[in-house]
């Protein structure tokens, strides 16, 4: 598994040709994301989900998710088997 700071969504599957080149210019030339909540750049988070125009760090995920969650108190049927099947509790 890559142990890419900035993971994007919805991009198109690159080649092993393009991830050699990708992996090569990484220590060169590392292109600043910014978080589209708080601001900050991929250079200061853990990790950064880059989506079509906007981007998310893990920290302002995890703080949307336990706000979701707290918020509607129980998770619906649906985001509960998710949730399962994610801690490895699959029915």
């Amino acid at each position: 598994m890559s142990d890419d700071k900035v993971v994007s969504l919805g991009a198109k599957k690159k080649s092993m040709a393009d991830e050699k080149q990708q992996e090569e210019n990484n220590g060169k030339n590392q292109d600043l994301v910014y978080c589209s909540f708080c601001g900050r750049p991929n250079t200061q988070v853990i990790k950064m989900v880059k989506g079509p125009g906007v981007n998310i760090c893990s920290e302002c995920a995890m703080i949307a998710v336990q706000y979701l969650i707290l918020q509607d108190r129980m998770p619906s049927a649906e985001a509960q088997h998710i949730l399962d099947a994610f801690w490895g509790k699959a029915r």
